[in-house]
């Protein structure tokens, strides 16, 4: 039997009835269609999901910013669940291509289908195309194929007959999933064909939990067995996998310590005698001084990124060696190790039973001991700062964590907080830390902890951004209202770029264009710029106000909490108080030559610590 539709009632018809398996449980795989309509989309997938409602439909203001919902979704369902997105063609479908890089860099599903010009080209060229010389098989849309994972345009009715079962395999690949384009000419979206049936039943994606190579397993039990100082770097795949209960298990029988990325960070709750905070650039002392003296590093689910690794900084004993546990077998064969290729909880569960009853020496459990307790100190003395007004800016995380609740999700993605969150909150549960930082997308936050609010509905949801994120993308306030989703904003003005500011003068430069300043003489050193964010955060329809004190921050969270619709609480934090970094060092090059004294001088320290780079 066949049922002649067009192609965007069959691509809406077909996403409707696909699922996704794990241990048992299903999940329907698109959850719903984020869009904005135009003239390249809204007589095709527009038509498709007015007439078929089975898909629901959400409404939003800026593209860039529907992707990161989706992926914020995606990641808060440990990718079993996702969204689509729909746009017209043009700025609309590219206005989506920073928001792919955000889910690609972070192995995020989203599913993108942007309208696209013509197939047929006779009336070429249409609004919004972009016309070469040399080819009429391009356009803007092209502009996706670096940041996808998949990649097609539909240029015949027949064609997603193969090309939507493709798309979803990628989007429910644990090792290669990202970004999956669909560009849709706009003429062949309304074009109809006589579909098979079959292409519209149920169809469910189991995602299987695959076992390494037994050899391979042993041998890295061995490794296990002879290292006097090893260390667990855990990264975001413990978390998709669902392998913390498994990381707790291992590391309570072990005795082995667990250091965290930013995208494994909630791996182990915070208390957790074994678990020792943040690694790299943004980590603790602990674990960066555990790092630097380990023999054996065990990365499970980890891409190590130059923040993990310190700029290749952090693995400092000579005889270190590596074992990584990850379902993609491009990073389990990062750093020279010992690949584990599988599904992380499994092979936790299969490494833990091959070491019998292997505990680390009394010695080293002492030291992880006194290093977690000296660093609990150090946040509490963080946390309780008595500092302005304006308060600092680890002040103000402690608050927002004291307020929040276990279950609860605290969210952020670009500027300095990322790395003061990833340091100091205190995470009490697997997916209560989102913090986009494979690709720290300014803008992010607000339409992240949308996508987190739609995807765990019961969690209250913190966003934490800064006054510059803020002003690039804050219209998805409008969209949460609408959808009555409620998240609790709370909004650090510091007048500029405070990150990039401090890294400014870190590498001897004054921080030129990191504050808000009128232009004075020719600079932008005059008075800062007043921003009311109340103001604007009341505009949109939220409910609002400003704090100046951490009792007054305090009280509205409070307040915030018990309201029913989105809030944003905005407060002063000082521009220069910083979090100190801790037992490490980044990679940021300082010019070679300069007439300026200070950028010499931090010259002559980069060439210094450049020579702790390792290639291994």
């Amino acid at each position: 039997m066949t049922t002649r539709l067009t192609v965007a009632q069959a691509i809406i018809l077909f996403l409707k009835n696909q699922y996704s398996e794990r241990d048992g449980k299903q999940h329907r795989l698109i959850e719903g269609c984020l869009g904005i309509f135009g003239h390249g989309n809204v007589a095709g997938i527009g038509q498709a999901l007015e007439q078929d409602p089975g898909l629901p439909y959400y409404l939003f203001r800026n593209e860039q910013a529907m992707v990161h919902t989706a992926a914020g979704f995606a990641k808060a369902s440990n990718r079993l669940r996702t969204l689509a997105c729909t746009t017209s063609i043009g700025p609309g479908a590219t206005n989506m291509v920073t928001g792919a890089a955000v889910a690609t860099v972070n192995r995020l599903p989203v599913l993108l289908l942007p309208g696209d010009i013509f197939a047929r080209r006779n009336v070429a060229p249409v609004l919004q195309q972009l016309e070469s010389s040399t080819s009429q098989d391009i356009s803007v849309n092209d502009c996706f194929k670096p940041v996808s994972r998949y990649w097609d345009r539909i240029e015949r009715p027949d064609q997603i007959l193969t090309s939507l079962p493709a798309a979803m395999r990628v989007l429910t690949s644990p090792a290669e999933t990202g970004t999956v384009v669909l560009s849709l000419p706009q003429d062949v979206q309304a074009e109809a064909f006589d579909y098979p049936s079959e292409l519209f039943e149920k169809r469910i994606w189991t995602i299987a939990r695959p076992r390494c190579d037994s050899h391979l397993l042993a041998r890295a039990a061995e490794w296990i067995r002879s290292a006097r100082q090893p260390l667990i770097v855990a990264g975001g795949g413990v978390l998709y996998s669902e392998a913390s209960e498994a990381l707790a298990e291992f590391a309570s029988r072990t005795g082995i310590p667990v250091a965290e990325t930013q995208a494994g960070k909630g791996s182990l709750p915070y208390d957790h005698p074994q678990a020792l905070g943040a690694m790299g650039v943004t980590g603790t002392p602990g674990a960066n001084v555990l790092g630097r003296e380990a023999d054996l590093i065990i990365g499970i689910g980890t891409r190590y990124s130059d923040f993990t690794t310190a700029s290749q900084t952090a693995f400092q004993n000579p005889a270190v060696r590596f074992i990584n546990v990850n379902i993609g077998e491009f990073d389990a064969g990062k750093q020279a190790a010992l690949p584990l290729v599988g599904d992380a909880q499994v092979t936790l569960r299969e490494l833990a039973s091959a070491l019998g009853d292997l505990h680390v020496n009394t010695s080293y459990s002492v030291r992880i001991k006194l290093l977690r307790e000296a660093w609990e100190t150090e946040v509490d003395r963080i946390y309780n700062l008595n500092w302005g007004p304006p308060i600092s800016q680890g002040a103000v995380i402690g608050v927002v964590n004291e307020v929040s609740g276990a279950r609860d999700v605290v969210v952020c993605a670009a500027g300095s907080l990322p790395g003061d969150l990833h340091k100091l909150w205190r995470t009490r549960d697997p997916k209560g830390y989102h913090v986009e930082y494979g690709y720290s997308c300014m803008g992010y936050e607000i339409a992240g902890g949308l996508g987190v609010k739609m995807a765990a509905p019961d969690r209250e949801v913190y966003v934490m951004v800064g006054d510059g994120s803020y002003l690039m993308l804050a219209q998805e306030i409008v969209t949460s209202l609408q959808e009555g989703c409620k998240i609790n904003i709370v909004v650090l003005d510091n007048h500029g770029f405070s990150s990039i500011g401090g890294l400014a003068r870190a590498c001897g430069n004054r921080g030129m264009g990191t504050e808000y300043r009128y232009r004075k003489d020719g600079r932008l050193e005059g008075a800062p710029i007043p921003v009311d964010f109340v103001a604007n955060a009341k505009s949109l329809g939220a409910d609002a106000c400003r704090a100046h004190t951490r009792e007054d921050l305090r009280k509205a969270l409070l307040e915030a909490k018990k309201n029913l619709k989105t809030s944003v609480v905005v407060i002063d934090t000082d521009y220069a108080q910083r979090v100190p970094g801790y037992e490490s060092w980044w990679d940021v090059p300082i010019a070679e030559v300069s007439e300026v004294e200070s950028v010499q001088a931090a010259r002559v320290k980069y060439v210094e610590a450049k020579k702790k780079e390792r290639v291994f």
